[in-house]
């Protein structure tokens, strides 16, 4: 059972809401900043298209690692210390792709292959003093030996997480509010399985993520940019590795990993979805969505979700938040499963 002394447990809350704090603080920032360097993004699923900033993922960014790193200081154990290092170099060194792809727009592949290098920061600091286990444990079956399959499964995991996290950040809201349950999800996993890590990055992530939800809520201030998207999918994805949640990680991410599966299937290979001809949705004149009936239109969850008809974006997100509510008490359940066998 995992013990917490009563010091650690004010500093995991600490660590919330300084992380809070940071976000609510920096997002109106990089708002003003946004508007002023004219990088902005047009909401399309509005009649008035209105004209909103970018790269708020910059704020984001920027409050996990001071947040993270503020936390981390705090606490005396070396291994806890090493893993949040080993996680927040992969986190900026995917908000780094992010960025560039925000500012000069990379391709599909290249931005896939980055990702992947994103994470070998936890490969290096691993191969001086381990901070991976390389035996992820399954309900029913226990802990399994992957020595030699666990390395490769690292980044090739950081990167799905990035990408698919970037591919469902396509409504107001819908990505900081699917991540919330995520994290709250990943939280109850780490206290369940044992990983002082995991809630202590779970901890903050909710911190950051909460704070920045009012910003890109319906009707959104701002657009979280592929900085945002690419951060907090490499977030899901190093705690995964560092907090050995790898199995729930995967339940969790379900509605992810399924409108990326649908998205590529229906466009036959990877691509920027930026420059699909035929989008996916299509914005009616009352201000509702619709499934672009298109057969050369791709097939993302969002089609899914119209298929009885048309929604307004409230509540196409709505939807969206079920079904992660949904696969996080899987994951959640899974844990306990975990526990008992």
């Amino acid at each position: 059972m995992i013990y917490f002394k009563p010091i650690e447990v004010l500093y995991v809350i600490f660590g919330f809401f300084f992380s809070f704090l940071i976000c609510n603080f920096l997002v109106p920032y990089v708002m003003r900043k946004m508007k002023i360097l004219k990088i902005t993004g047009v909401d399309v699923h509005k009649l008035d298209k209105p004209v909103i900033p970018e790269m708020g993922g910059l704020a984001i960014l920027t409050s996990i690692i001071v947040g993270l790193s503020l936390t981390a200081v705090l606490f005396e154990d070396n291994l806890i210390r090493l893993r949040l290092l080993g996680f927040l170099l992969t986190v900026a060194a995917s908000g780094a792709v992010g960025i560039i792809d925000d500012l000069k727009r990379l391709g599909a592949y290249t931005k896939m292959i980055l990702t992947v290098v994103a994470a070998l920061p936890l490969l290096v600091i691993n191969f001086f003093h381990p901070i991976m286990v390389y035996s992820p444990r399954f309900p029913f079956i226990g802990r399994t030996r992957l020595s030699i399959l666990y390395p490769i499964y690292v980044p090739v995991n950081v990167a799905v997480c990035s990408n698919t996290v970037n591919m469902l950040d396509i409504l107001n809201g819908v990505m900081p509010g699917t991540t919330i349950i995520t994290f709250g999800a990943m939280l109850c996993c780490s206290a369940l399985l044992d990983s002082k890590t995991g809630i202590i990055i779970s901890a903050v992530m909710l911190g950051v993520m909460v704070a920045y939800y009012r910003f890109n809520r319906y009707p959104a201030k701002v657009f979280s940019g592929d900085v945002g998207s690419l951060t907090v999918g490499a977030a899901i994805g190093a705690l995964a590795i560092v907090g050995e949640l790898e199995i729930v990680t995967v339940i969790a991410l379900i509605p992810f990993i399924m409108n990326s599966f649908y998205m590529l299937s229906s466009m036959g290979k990877i691509m920027e979805y930026r420059l699909v001809k035929s989008p996916a949705t299509i914005l009616l004149p009352d201000g509702r969505i619709a499934a672009n009936k298109d057969p050369k239109a791709p097939i993302p969850l969002v089609r899914m979700i119209l298929a009885r008809g048309p929604l307004t974006e409230p509540e196409i997100v709505k939807g969206f938040y079920l079904l992660s509510l949904f696969s996080s008490f899987l994951a959640v359940l899974t844990a306990i499963l975990m526990v008992w066998w």
